[in-house]
C-alpha cells in the first residue's frame, strides 16, 4: 500500500472484529511514528497502548459509570468553539445526519443517539487502543504535533491492514482512563483511539470532504 492508497483508505471505522492485533504489529507502527514531524524535535506526545485485561477493565468501567448515569468528567479542554460559524457548523451537522442516518436513528431520537455514542467507550468493540496525551504546559503548536502523530500513527496502521478511529470522546473519561493507564498528573489525555480491524459485514459510509476550491488555493 503506497501513501496516497493509505490516506484515500483511511477513515472512522466504528465497528470492529475481536480479531487480536499483533503486538508485534503495534510496537512496528509505533517505532515508526516515532519520526512523526514537531517543532524543534521536542516531540510533545505521549501514548499509552492498551490491550488485552486492561483494555476490558476500562470498558467495564465506563460501561459501570454510563450505567449509572455519571456525570462526563471535568473538561479539560474546549472540544469545539462555542458557536462554529459557516461552513463548519455546516459540516458538522452534515456529518451527524449522515452518521446516525446510516444507523436508523432520526434526529428527535436524543435516546437511541445516546446509545449510539455509548459504544465509543466499548472501542466500537475494538481490540486494541491509543490513549494520546500532551504536557499541560505546551501550547497551539505543540497540540498541532500530537495531530500529526496522531495522523502518522493511522496511515502507517492502514500499511498494515488494520483500521481505527480517533476519539475526543475519551476525554469525557479522563479519570477512567487514568485508573488504567496511570499518567503522570503534568500529562492531560488529548484524545483516544480504536485499533482493529474493520468488520465489513457493518453498516457504514465514508464521510464526504469539501471541494478542494473552498479548503485549498492555489496562488501561481
Amino acid at each position: 500500500m503506497n501513501v496516497y492508497e493509505a490516506v484515500v483508505s483511511r477513515r472512522a471505522v466504528r465497528e470492529f472484529t475481536d480479531q487480536t492485533v499483533q503486538m508485534e504489529t503495534l510496537e512496528r507502527v509505533m517505532s515508526a511514528a516515532a519520526w512523526s514531524p514537531s517543532a524543534s524535535n521536542i516531540q510533545p506526545w505521549h501514548a499509552f497502548v492498551v490491550t488485552g485485561g486492561p483494555l476490558a477493565e476500562l470498558k467495564k468501567l465506563t460501561s459501570e459509570r454510563l450505567a449509572a448515569g455519571d456525570p462526563w468528567d471535568e473538561p479539560e479542554y474546549e472540544m469545539y468553539p462555542r458557536t462554529l460559524k459557516s461552513p463548519y457548523q455546516e459540516r458538522r451537522s452534515a456529518f451527524g445526519e449522515q452518521r446516525y442516518g446510516a444507523l436508523g436513528i432520526p434526529r428527535e431520537d436524543l435516546e437511541a443517539r445516546q446509545r449510539a455514542s455509548a459504544a465509543n467507550w466499548q472501542c466500537f468493540g475494538a481490540p486494541a487502543a491509543l490513549f494520546c496525551y500532551i504536557d499541560r504546559d505546551m501550547g497551539r503548536p505543540q497540540w498541532s504535533d500530537a495531530g500529526m502523530f496522531l495522523q502518522t500513527v493511522m496511515l502507517l496502521l492502514r500499511a498494515e491492514g488494520l483500521h481505527s478511529c480517533t476519539q475526543m470522546a475519551w476525554a469525557k473519561y479522563h479519570t477512567s482512563v487514568a485508573e488504567v493507564v496511570s499518567p503522570p498528573s503534568d500529562l492531560m489525555l488529548f484524545c483516544g483511539m480504536s485499533i482493529g480491524y474493520e468488520n465489513t459485514g457493518a453498516e457504514g459510509s465514508r464521510t464526504g470532504r469539501a471541494p478542494l476550491e473552498e479548503t485549498v488555493t492555489f496562488v501561481h
